[in-house]
């Protein structure tokens, strides 16, 4: 299981916006910021899940090649409000709700892209 995990953004304010709202549907609302420090550290954003998990965000130059990430979620409706917060939030659509038999018979996930090109993700692995 992952804690946490940490990205670099191109576009800090913008992938900002672009989490809080992508990612309140996957339980990951609240957020903390974090300045920056005088030995370097950059200010850096964390969007929280009750579970305790974390994903960090701050600002650089985005890594390359995108990666992907998914962020597993309790029911197939939180897949589909994930989608559909992501595309509101100006995500660019990357595979649409829906079921991936093809990893397992109750694999539901959608995808997006995210301001730097990362395939996020939000999937479902209960039969619902």
């Amino acid at each position: 299981m992952i804690d946490h995990l940490s990205v670099v953004v191109g576009d800090y304010a913008k992938s900002k916006a672009f989490y809080l709202q992508a990612l309140a549907p996957t339980g990951h609302s609240r957020l903390i910021e974090l300045p920056a420090t005088h030995d370097g550290q950059k200010e850096s954003a964390g969007f929280c899940h009750a579970d305790g998990s974390d994903f960090w965000i701050s600002p650089g130059h985005a890594i390359r090649p995108p990666i992907h990430i998914a962020f597993r979620v309790s029911s197939r409706a939180a897949v589909d409000a994930f989608h559909k917060a992501a595309i509101a939030a100006g995500g660019k659509d990357n595979g649409a709700p829906g079921l991936r038999p093809h990893y397992h018979p109750n694999y539901y996930g959608a995808y997006v892209l995210d301001p730097d090109g990362h395939n996020i993700e939000a999937v479902c692995h209960e039969a619902q």
